[in-house]
């Protein structure tokens, strides 16, 4: 999908604001809703994600299941909201042995589990915004043994609202970022959002 395009410092794959921010995302809710919603802490537009099932409410890209992003960045970030209950994503990469490896990452599970081709982690959230920041490249590593060669697949299940999803060679702070890159609104947070990192990976049976 992006695999012969230029691939810089950052690339975006979801941005809330504008006229079709979901143009290149397949929608799943078969019982859930999702919709565009303003936000009251950003005033701003963002896609909000509901459902009682996060198995049957999500966004993925690309859009056809056998397709690959082709994004060669080692880095994502996703800039979610913490609606205070369960929430999930995914992502699925492409190794230098050509398997390709899926990450669930969730807030509601406790501990870390690695099989051949799935690792799934637990995720803590700060209240209202946060920034998950994701190393592709050190987990497939840490947890396959394996090198990073692309992501080809990203998923993201209920309960959230979010801003934005990009991908970039190495984390920028704030003040090298492009504005409408950071986490900001005209009031302040009740929180100061928090980077969100998963640091340790033990393998366990599956």
């Amino acid at each position: 999908m992006f695999s012969d395009r230029f691939q810089g410092k950052l690339m975006t794959v979801f941005y809330s604001v504008g006229s079709k921010p979901l143009a290149i995302w397949k929608i799943e809710s078969k019982e859930g809703d999702i919709r565009t919603v303003q936000d009251e802490h950003l005033k701003s537009n963002v896609l909000q994600i509901l459902s009682n099932n996060v198995t049957t409410c999500s966004i993925s890209t690309p859009p056809d299941s056998a397709a690959s992003l082709g994004i060669r960045l080692p880095f994502i970030v996703l800039l979610m909201k913490n609606l205070n209950r369960y929430f999930t994503f995914e992502i699925t990469v492409l190794d230098n042995v050509n398997v390709r490896r899926r990450f669930r990452v969730s807030n509601y599970q406790s501990a870390t589990r690695v099989s051949m081709y799935m690792c799934t982690m637990p995720l803590c959230l700060n209240n209202d915004w946060n920034q998950i920041q994701f190393n592709l490249a050190n987990f497939t590593e840490r947890t396959f043994n394996t090198t990073y060669v692309e992501t080809v697949r990203i998923q993201v299940h209920a309960n959230c609202r979010v801003r934005r999803i990009y991908f970039c060679n190495q984390l920028y702070p704030d003040e090298q970022l492009p504005f409408d890159y950071r986490m900001f609104s005209t009031k302040p947070l009740r929180e100061k959002p928090k980077s969100m990192l998963v640091k340790k990976v033990k393998k366990v049976k599956a």
